[in-house]
């Protein structure tokens, strides 16, 4: 399975399976499309249906490949050329024999129109033992800002206002301890609401965790989401010594971001927490945080948000789409797509223009990595919410991920009790991509590892679905990412 797409003129050619990215010239993108029809076809197997190994046996695979080529100049609906007009007569035999070779020999290499060797593994993969990685904790309940598209209602997540105690924190940090098996390195989120309103308890949990690290042999790495109305100097100093990331949220421009994040009594928050958030990320050095916006329809013009964050001095930058259901006036329609990707791919050139320029910013979703990246157990399943990633209510209630806090068909168990619903957590250690027909012929299921959970069952019912305008956002920020790389390896 392969993806080939032009951006900023560059001829990006995706080996899906294997994850090879190559760009190549015009004469090897055309004739791509037919290449996979010969294959699909049987086109490199001899007579009696063995593989074609040898050199010899290799070329007559060419040949046979040119002549087929020669018949099938226009296939697949994208119709590039005219039923008319055959390769031979838009490139030369030479031209063609040279592209023919260079594709089967990336082919035979491993790195064009590779196998899929996951599918086969997967049902061993559900079988994999349990092991909590992360906690997300609703240390508050509560927040002082009325976000209008807030999922929590305000902080409350469709129950009551609470706070944390450090008793429950306390439980809960060790539930992970005593369920991550062999596992060192744990996460823990301090999340809300507005977690700095409960700040003296985040403090006595940072030190118990710190407190029984070594004991266990376990290293915590605590991070922060915040808006930042309480954000102080002391708090700052606490967070740089202590947490891992923290997630400073702000929407961009002052009238975007006081539109939809004001104060309950109205009032914008924008002038109050830029100069904290410039401060923080200078304190960072510039590292380890990120701004954190999310667009609407209220401005599809996104990019300028995350310009105007990187003309503030800001570095680490991620503005994403707002997820709402259609009675929502700022929630994003099929018929902006067109626009937004339109504007995906003006921000990677900017992204670019900057980077030259020595204005650089990383922007979240064109961070990629093309040699390692995540593990597998990552690309078929995600981020692993409802059984290696909790989410932690105040008063102790486990949920599959903070999305699902307040359903009670979610509910999974709690800190005294421990997993009480085995079969949620197995239901979402089951989901993956082979679970989702979407995701099957999806040139991006290894890079979005299917989508989330909560996404595909707000809008469809169900965690094996998927948020279908939000995979076509998905799969152009990865197209743009993928460019961004060719570009940088181009010396753009």
């Amino acid at each position: 399975m392969i993806h080939q797409y032009r951006n900023n003129g560059y001829n990006i050619v995706l080996d899906v399976n294997s994850g090879s990215v190559h760009v190549v010239d015009d004469i090897v993108y055309d004739i791509l499309p037919v290449v996979e029809k010969f294959l699909a076809e049987g086109g490199m197997r001899n007579e009696s249906g063995e593989d074609k190994e040898n050199g010899a046996e290799k070329e007559t695979a060419a040949e046979r490949l040119l002549r087929f080529m020669d018949e099938n100049a226009s296939v697949l609906g994208e119709q590039r050329f005219s039923e008319e007009l055959r390769f031979t007569e838009r490139y030369s035999g030479e031209q063609l024999r040279e592209a023919v070779e260079e594709i089967l020999e990336l082919k035979e290499a491993g790195m064009l129109f590779t196998d899929d060797i996951y599918e086969k593994y997967i049902a061993d993969f559900g079988k994999r033992k349990t092991v909590v990685k992360a906690l997300c904790l609703h240390i508050a309940h509560d927040c002082n800002l009325a976000c209008r598209y807030c999922f929590a209602e305000e902080g409350e997540y469709h129950g009551r206002r609470a706070l944390m105690s450090f008793e429950v924190g306390k439980k809960a940090l060790d539930f992970l301890i005593a369920n991550s098996g062999n596992r060192v390195n744990l996460e823990v989120d301090f999340f809300g609401g507005e977690p700095l309103m409960n700040w003296e308890v985040v403090k006595q949990l940072v030190e118990y965790g710190r407190s029984v690290e070594k004991e266990h042999n376990k290293r915590f790495r605590f991070t922060l989401t915040t808006n930042g109305v309480l954000l102080n100097d002391e708090i700052m100093e606490f967070v740089n010594r202590e947490m891992g990331n923290v997630v400073l949220s702000i929407d961009g421009r002052k009238d975007v971001n006081d539109r939809m994040r004001p104060h309950r009594g109205g009032q914008g928050s924008y002038e109050e927490i830029v100069p904290k958030f410039r401060k923080a990320a200078k304190s960072r050095e510039q590292m380890n945080y990120y701004v954190r916006g999310t667009y609407t329809r209220n401005n599809l013009d996104f990019a300028e948000d995350v310009k105007h964050l990187a003309d503030l001095g800001f570095e680490q930058i991620s503005v994403e789409p707002v997820v709402a259901g259609p009675e929502d006036d700022y929630a994003l329609r099929e018929e902006d797509i067109p626009a937004l990707l339109a504007e995906y791919d003006g921000l990677a050139l900017e992204y670019l223009k900057r980077r030259k320029e020595g204005k650089a910013f990383n922007f979240f979703h064109f961070m990629i990595d093309l040699e390692g990246g995540p593990c597998v157990a990552k690309r078929l399943s995600g981020c692993g919410s409802g059984n290696e990633y909790l989410a932690v209510t105040p008063w102790g209630d486990f949920y599959p991920c903070h999305q699902f806090v307040g359903n009670e068909e979610f509910l999974m168990g709690n800190v005294d009790e421990g997993i009480t619903r085995p079969d949620i957590r197995d239901m979402f250690k089951n989901c993956n991509v082979y679970t989702k027909e979407k995701c099957r012929d999806c040139f991006a299921k290894f890079y979005c590892s299917g989508g989330c959970a909560a996404n595909s069952y707000q809008f469809h019912g169900n965690i094996n679905d998927v948020y279908d305008l939000g995979c076509q956002l998905q799969r152009k920020r990865i197209e743009c990412a993928i460019m961004i790389k060719a570009a940088l390896a181009d010396g753009v």
